[in-house]
């Protein structure tokens, strides 16, 4: 059955994979079991073959889509076992900025990879972010598609370390301007090229 979610996240079938969760848990498979051997595996395996250039961004954002739709049943189940995400995300699109879909793909990639998402969606003042680590955010991830409102990525971060806030949390960044000098440059502690590689630079900022 574990075998079989793993397949149809992969597959990115949406519909199929509610149905699959649910025949797991009816036949004995624990909820923290479902997730940790089936969803989790498969974004694994759909990130390496993102990488490998065998999905591209239409078939990741299916696949994930389709991860989320089996999270929706197990969600309620893991709250009641209290089984613990593996870190928290606070993740949205600097200030200024509206674009969306990428910022979306990487919560979902993260998501998939075990972490709980605070997703604050797009336009996010540098007070909003300040908020998510006082909230308990361990790794604030921001995105920017324009060069016009990258400047407010450098914002947030002064905004974080005037708080007196900054070695509570790791700040990563990505987006089609942003590069690994840009990050150097406003004192982030990683920059992210796709949403596949931003998922496994959380789990290293997290174990680092």
């Amino acid at each position: 059955m574990l075998d079989t979610i793993r397949e149809h996240v992969t597959e990115g079938n949406i519909k199929a994979v509610p149905a699959a969760v649910q025949q797991a848990l009816d036949e004995g498979f624990k909820a923290d079991v479902i997730l940790n051997e089936a969803l989790i595996p498969a974004m694994r395996h759909v990130g390496e073959l993102f990488e490998e250039g065998e999905y591209f961004v239409p078939e990741m954002l299916m696949a994930a889509r389709a991860m989320q739709a089996g999270l929706v049943i197990l969600k309620p189940l893991l709250a009641e076992i209290g089984a613990e995400p593996i870190g928290k995300v606070a993740i949205g699109t600097v200030k200024g900025d509206l674009h969306d879909i990428g910022k979306s793909l990487v919560a979902m990639m993260m998501e998939g990879a075990g972490f709980a998402i605070m997703d604050m969606g797009v336009d996010v003042p540098p007070e909003k972010f300040v908020e998510a680590v006082h909230n308990g955010a361990q790794i604030i991830a921001m995105s920017a598609l324009l060069t016009t409102t990258m400047p407010n990525m450098g914002v947030t971060i002064k905004a974080i370390e005037e708080a007196g806030l900054r070695d509570k949390v790791k700040i990563m960044v990505g987006g089609a301007p942003v590069t690994q000098a840009y990050a150097d440059q406003i004192g982030a502690d990683a920059f992210s090229t796709d949403a596949s590689a931003a998922a496994r630079t959380a789990l290293s900022l997290l174990n680092g």
